[in-house]
């Protein structure tokens, strides 16, 4: 591995003016997961880490029942996976963190991470799509936030500018009558990346459902939502013929690749069988 400067701030002022000395010469570092492996595998060279782990600012869940939820950047995946408030009131996400890497992956990466790495096949992003989240951004002059679905601009890119750092994550309060359905396609359980994920929002009403969200990974360039699906759900009864469009629609959304883990062909095709299983299971 190169040698680099390695940074130790307590604030999140003092990261973000770290990283704007540094400029796009300076990565964040909190689990380390992905940023380690590819550093020690030369894809990326930075003239300084800030590591992130010393700022409390960073840690903790809170739950407002009026305001949402609020995961800071140094909560885990495995955080994320157990804490009872997300298992209860945002069940997909749970099962999101739950199938990323193995337990010990999930035991130091962190849910802000999994989202700055902007894999199309990350599993968490999908389920924050869906569940309409919010990403906290701060710099040396301001913080503000901004949707989850303008945070990636193509594979491994996002909006952030040197000197900023992702603080956190937000997610409203559920509805009461909200379900939620992710599932990851992979060979295996654990440590493989998802060949498809989809992730469902939406409100059950008498054989038709409200406030749809149709968030799909890993067949684009980034996580995206299938917003012309969403439509046609949300017009009426969703009868067999129905459901058959709103599959039709959300791989119309779609432009996966072909690569080692499957086709293009196959990846349209598990988005509409998948899709057609989310809204089977969610509106029994």
């Amino acid at each position: 591995m190169h040698a680099f400067d390695y940074l130790e701030p307590v604030t999140v002022a003092e990261a973000c003016a770290m990283l704007a000395d540094h400029g796009p010469r300076a990565r964040p570092l909190a689990g380390g997961t992905d940023l380690l492996i590819q550093m020690e595998m030369g894809k990326v060279r930075p003239e300084a880490v800030v590591h992130l782990g010393r700022i409390e600012a960073l840690r903790g869940i809170e739950w407002d029942p009026q305001a949402g939820l609020r995961i800071s950047a140094g909560v885990t995946l495995r955080e994320v996976e157990t804490h009872p408030i997300i298992r209860e009131r945002y069940p997909a996400l749970a099962t999101a963190a739950q199938v990323v890497g193995s337990v010990q992956i999930r035991n130091l990466g962190t849910l802000v991470g999994n989202l700055c790495n902007a894999s199309p096949s990350a599993d968490t992003s999908p389920a924050l799509l869906a569940l309409d989240g919010q990403v906290e951004i701060a710099s040396p002059t301001e913080s503000f936030t901004i949707p989850v679905a303008e945070f990636w601009t193509g594979p491994g890119q996002m909006v952030l500018q040197p000197g900023q750092l992702v603080t956190g994550v937000r997610l409203p309060v559920p509805t009461p009558s909200l379900r939620t359905w992710y599932y990851k396609l992979a060979v295996r359980k654990a440590m493989d990346l998802a060949m498809v994920g989809v992730c469902v929002a939406l409100e059950p009403r008498n054989g038709s459902a409200r406030r749809v969200r149709i968030a799909l990974g890993a067949v684009a360039p980034t996580c995206l939502r299938a917003r012309h699906a969403e439509q046609l759900a949300e017009q009426g009864e969703i009868t067999n013929g129905c459901l058959e469009a709103i599959a039709e629609a959300a791989v119309a959304a779609t432009s996966p690749i072909s690569d080692q883990r499957a086709s293009a062909d196959y990846r349209r095709a598990m988005v509409g069988s998948l899709t057609r299983r989310a809204f089977t299971q969610l509106l029994r």
